[in-house]
């Protein structure tokens, strides 16, 4: 067995935007071991897609198609990507940690004696995959030490999708060999997520405010500095707990998790639920009166001061710059 297999996810006809980051996973651990890394979507009508695009290597891609692929059951999915392992032999199969590979993934990982290492954050040499424990307060190293292939799911925000998504693979029709008696579920209402009218995953510079503000009369200079930055305005768990900010601007473990390329954290102390959620930004700014907030730890850069002072100062300096 040799080479990296990334499941992707598609409804509709449209990609889930999870798959990118697990297939940037894929390519990291396919650089990390020197083999090669291919690409697998499973449904029906696959070819709409148009092919996987990437910033990165991808070798090969296989749309999994059959009529009984169309509509989403764990038990079609289950034996379909059964029979593409075993074509293709890969060391390591990964997956987005989405709701439905939850519910087939381990299945799969099952048939071939296997556990699925789910919702990983980091792929040490080794490879080791490192899991969070306790809502993030603790790290956990997982290693495969049996023979066959190694299933594992990344956590959303973890890695970083490729940005040049501008070559697609054209895709491989994979037929899988299914009878309708293998399909014991029958297809369901799609689980949908709460309505969200705020994405803070995809906000490429996000300014959020913790309880350091004091009072919701003035997030008004907090909202000011992300207008000025162009950024999203988000916020800690106190803050949406208290009605002062909507709960879809929350970020945390109980709230969204990101990946911006800039974060700007204003008077939030750092407490592990938030580091949570906001572990993938590419720079941290923190802005803290408490030299000691535990913020500062993962920051890139750290401003130890009264935010009422130095937050409106660094909003005229972001407009002036833009004269």
């Amino acid at each position: 067995m040799s080479g990296v297999l990334v499941v992707m996810e598609q409804q509709a006809g449209t990609w889930n935007k999870m798959s990118f980051e697990a297939l940037a996973a894929g390519q990291q651990l396919a650089t990390k071991l020197g083999v090669s890394v291919s690409a697998a979507v499973v449904g029906e009508g696959l070819q709409s897609l148009g092919g996987v695009s990437s910033g990165g290597k991808v070798d090969a891609a296989y749309a999994v198609e059959h009529a009984l692929l169309k509509e989403y059951t764990a038990d079609g999915y289950v034996a379909a990507l059964e029979q593409l392992v075993k074509k293709l032999e890969p060391a390591y199969v990964l997956f987005p940690h989405t709701y439905q590979v939850r519910d087939f993934a381990p299945a799969l990982a099952t048939r071939f004696k296997q556990v699925l290492i789910s919702d990983i954050i980091a792929i040490h040499d080794g490879p080791v995959f490192v899991r969070q424990l306790l809502q993030g307060k603790l790290n956990a190293d997982y290693k495969q030490t049996s023979n066959g292939p190694c299933f594992f799911s990344v956590q959303a925000g973890t890695f970083r999708a490729g940005e040049a998504q501008n070559t697609a693979v054209a895709m491989e029709t994979f037929t899988p060999t299914l009878e309708p008696a293998q399909i014991r579920n029958k297809p369901g209402e799609l689980f949908r997520e709460s309505a969200q009218t705020v994405d803070l995953s995809a906000a490429p510079v996000i300014v959020s405010v913790g309880r350091g503000i004091g009072e919701q009369e003035n997030i008004g200079i907090v909202e000011e500095l992300a207008a000025a930055l162009g950024a999203e305005l988000a916020a800690s768990r106190p803050i949406c707990d208290n009605g002062w900010l909507p709960m879809e601007r929350q970020v945390g473990s109980s709230g969204q998790t990101v990946a911006p390329k800039l974060y700007l954290a204003v008077g939030i102390s750092g407490a592990i639920q938030h580091l949570v959620g906001m572990k993938g930004s590419k720079a941290v700014i923190a802005i803290n009166k408490d030299e000691n907030a535990p913020i500062f730890e993962v920051a890139d850069y750290g401003v130890v001061g009264d935010l009422f002072e130095i937050v409106p100062a660094l909003t005229k300096a972001v407009l002036a710059a833009k004269q």
